[in-house]
């Protein structure tokens, strides 16, 4: 029944300040009204609608204001690189000190995170081909450790 996901939404203060960071990310304008505009995360597949209104002031929790973005692993290990190239600065993810992309092995996944101007959570993603082996781990790892538990 489900194929994917069609929609996701976050909350702006400045809908033209936001639209501008996002095109910063390469996501292609869909549409916009007065309040609303809409961008392509994979071009009719599935969009992010932004919302200007009072909302933005929200606390961020992780179940809320929050999108994760696919990329490929090889693009992930560079995305730092690519986020300073457009001016975005990479946040630690939640008690972590470091702003380096890392490996949950437990959960087959790799992320970096970094924030929108209007502090809603991002997120660059991949899925980790993990050994069964190594699947017990729960601690977050970084690229260069899990390459080299990988390879053992």
């Amino acid at each position: 029944m489900i194929k994917g996901l069609y929609e996701a939404h976050l909350p702006v203060e400045n809908l033209d300040n936001s639209m501008e960071f996002y095109k910063k990310l390469g996501l292609k304008m869909a549409w916009r009204d007065e309040e609303t505009a809409f961008f392509w995360i994979e071009e009719g597949k599935s969009w992010l609608g932004l919302w200007e209104g009072n909302e933005y002031q929200t606390l961020y929790h992780p179940s809320l204001r929050h999108i994760a973005f696919q990329v490929s692993y090889e693009d992930l290990k560079e995305s730092l690189k690519w986020l300073g190239s457009i001016e975005v600065e990479g946040v630690p993810f939640g008690s972590r000190k470091s702003i380096e992309p890392f490996i949950r092995p437990n959960q087959g996944n790799a992320s970096v995170y970094f924030k929108d101007p209007d502090g809603n959570s991002l997120e660059l993603m991949c899925y980790v081909e993990v050994p069964n082996n190594l699947k017990h781990i729960t601690e977050k790892l970084s690229f260069e450790d899990w390459e080299k538990l990988a390879k053992n």
